[in-house]
């Protein structure tokens, strides 16, 4: 295993950066996205992006039609098409976000002006939360989602069957958890196995990660489950490579903090992981958000670091 690392950009005018986002359009040339302002929740917190060609990425550039608002969580997405869309969270409390999106059609050199994703929604956001969308083997696309409203976590799991234009809610039950509410997860991460079967990992309040499965395509999801798995209460990426092994990247601690982050691997479907790298080990370090993409045996990851810049590596399997 190799790994490379770097920063998207080394001087930016936002003064904190977090959540970001990668994706591989078909000509090679890869985009992330994150969202930046003087710090988080403030009305100047805008959606930035830069696109690499191989040669480095270009200047952070603003995603131009933005409200005066706080946004938040991009995610980006390949339609069957080519087009690139980019979803993302806006408001001032995360309780009351609604879901955006811009659409691009030559590889984020442009884009349209931001929409709603649905329309009179008030549950707290739809679509993909924080992690990418899934692309099922029969076609359906799954976005990855959560809401904090009235702070109780709930997550589920966006269904479309036209290519990301119009989508359908299907809730991950929750187990009984302490005090008077259930068990708080947020922010799934999702693959497919060689059975067809669907599987998601997620972030939660109680020091481990959650799973939960589906046999039907997405259409109803176990009740979730706590696994063995550390979390501090942060974002997790995974992606499964071609060869059936699982990636996690995630800071595997039960404290607050967000240092170490690690590459983890799975080759038993997600049951067991073994650290594979560690990709930041700073105390007092944040090293947060990661997001994780998979082409042939090439991983690319991007993640928050310190809030100061978005990381990028590079890892040869």
């Amino acid at each position: 295993m190799e790994i490379k690392k770097s920063f998207i950009f080394n001087n930016d005018t936002a003064k904190q950066c977090h959540a970001s986002t990668v994706l591989k359009l078909p000509n090679g040339r890869l985009i992330a996205a994150w969202f930046a302002g003087t710090a988080e929740k403030n009305d100047d917190v805008r959606i930035r992006y830069a696109v690499c060609d191989g040669d480095g990425w270009s200047a952070p550039r603003e995603l131009p039609g933005l409200e005066n608002a706080p946004h938040w969580n991009p995610v980006l997405f390949l339609k069957k098409n080519g087009t690139v869309r980019l979803f993302f969270k806006e408001g001032k409390r995360i309780g009351s976000w609604v879901t955006k999106y811009a659409d691009s059609f030559d590889g984020g050199a442009t884009w349209t002006k931001p929409d709603l994703l649905v329309l009179g929604d008030a549950t707290g956001g739809r679509g993909p939360v924080k992690n990418k969308c899934l692309r099922a083997s029969d076609g359906t696309v799954l976005a990855p989602a959560s809401t904090e409203k009235n702070r109780d976590w709930k997550p589920f799991i966006d269904l479309s069957y036209d290519d990301g234009d119009s989508w359908t809610k299907v809730m991950i039950p929750r187990p009984d958890g302490f005090g008077p509410l259930k068990a708080q997860m947020i922010q799934p991460t999702l693959w497919e196995d060689d059975k067809r079967v669907l599987h998601c990992l997620m972030r939660s309040k109680c020091g481990r990660l959650y799973s939960s499965a589906s046999f039907d395509g997405g259409k109803s999801w176990e009740t979730a489950r706590k696994t063995d798995l550390p979390n501090n209460n942060s974002g997790i990426d995974c992606v499964r490579t071609d060869d059936g092994r699982l990636w996690l990247v995630s800071n595997p601690t039960d404290f607050s903090v967000r240092s170490p982050l690690t590459l983890s691997v799975s080759k038993d479907n997600g049951i067991t992981f073994a650290e594979a790298a560690v990709l930041e080990d700073e105390p007092g370090g944040e090293f947060s958000y990661p997001a994780i993409i998979a082409d042939g045996n090439t991983l690319y990851i991007t993640y928050t670091w310190n809030r100061e810049k978005i990381a990028f590596a590079v890892v040869t399997l």
